[in-house]
């Protein structure tokens, strides 16, 4: 692979562009090919051209400056905070019945759940879809969309959406779970108030028209409100109680309540702790860091720092070994089943020279 350009570049403090640029870059199963990258999100692989003249060919738009606290009034929706009041009280209750009354097949169904439903959001809504990192054939789209649906954390295209605005104007107004905000407000505190007016003008811009093309996305969108109460709550609920007499106090507040505040904390770490503490090898500029608490918990995607310098990796990482990333294990035998291909990484050549630099 020819590395073209490395580049990035500041409008005010908002970091703008893009971090690496292609001619190429290696794929699992396709060694050279280049595959359809996410829209808005990754570079688009270019022809060479010299440093020089790499700022020529580059869209630039009015930056989005980084977040003030005091330059918008945040509007609280009190529903939610209800709601996650609630959420939480219900895992603390469950959590105690793990532990003194609930059997360990329920305890073991919770944990099945949970992987369940962080592979909806690791390997389906964040690296199949919103960076394209990878491709998969029908039946493991099919498969993530219902892990999803399990780890209710909005349908698969807002989310995709979402995070695709999130890695372009990181860090601004524009973020979703702007981390220059503080450790609340990028883990939870964005969903107690109404989005940013930048939020949803950006969001607007966003290409999700490789995603409108996805019939499973699109059913999923379409039936979400009727899918996601069955599927989140009513599935992890019932096993239990059907299958080995367990108790519905038992059923409900551990494989459900507390299965579902957990998987929504892990991945909200990725949001706070991922964007706040850990190391910066490979872009000490910007926010997101290599944090293996966080890997340990959301299933891989902790190696954050990696992740914003080489988004379309659909390893979320450099290391291949499986090191706390159970997400690429998954990806890797999905693709020796044949479910999934053409699986885009980083060659190490290039990760050699970003590390030198």
């Amino acid at each position: 692979s020819s590395l073209a350009a490395s580049r990035s570049f500041s409008v005010g403090r908002a970091r703008v562009g893009f971090s690496r640029v292609f001619s190429s870059t290696r794929t699992q199963n396709l060694p050279i090919k280049f595959g359809a990258m996410a829209p808005n999100v990754t570079s688009a692989p270019v022809t060479d051209l010299p440093p020089s003249k790499i700022d020529e060919n580059i869209k630039t738009e009015q930056p989005v400056r980084p977040g003030n606290q005091d330059s918008y009034e945040w509007q609280l929706v009190w529903r939610n905070i209800l709601l996650f009041i609630y959420l939480h009280m219900a895992a603390l209750y469950g959590a105690w019945l793990m532990v003194t009354s609930a059997s360990w097949a329920t305890v073991a169904w919770a944990i099945l759940m949970y992987q369940c439903s962080a592979l909806g959001i690791t390997a389906g809504a964040h690296r199949l879809w919103a960076h394209r990192s990878y491709k998969a054939r029908l039946p493991l789209r099919i498969l993530l969309a219902f892990f999803n649906l399990i780890s209710f954390q909005n349908d698969i295209m807002e989310w995709a959406r979402d995070h695709r605005v999130h890695h372009k104007y990181s860090e601004t107004d524009a973020d979703p779970h702007n981390a220059t905000r503080g450790f609340f407000f990028s883990h939870v505190g964005w969903l107690l108030c109404r989005k940013h007016p930048l939020i949803k003008e950006k969001g607007k811009g966003i290409d999700m028209s490789d995603l409108e093309k996805d019939t499973v996305v699109a059913f999923q969108k379409k039936y979400y409100l009727t899918l996601m109460p069955l599927a989140c709550f009513v599935f992890p609920t019932v096993v239990p109680m059907y299958f080995w007499g367990e108790s519905f106090v038992n059923a409900w507040f551990v494989a459900t309540m507390f299965r579902y505040a957990f998987t929504l904390n892990m991945t909200w770490l990725v949001n706070s702790a991922a964007h706040m503490w850990g190391q910066k090898p490979y872009d000490a500029s910007i926010n997101p860091a290599e944090n293996l608490m966080v890997a340990l918990g959301a299933a891989g995607e902790g190696w954050h720092n990696y992740h914003h310098v080489f988004p379309w990796d659909y390893k979320a990482a450099e290391l291949g070994n499986y090191r706390a990333n159970p997400t690429t294990m998954f990806i890797d035998f999905m693709s020796k089943i044949g479910w999934a291909y053409d699986l885009k990484t980083v060659p190490k050549e290039v990760n050699e020279l970003n590390l030198r630099t």
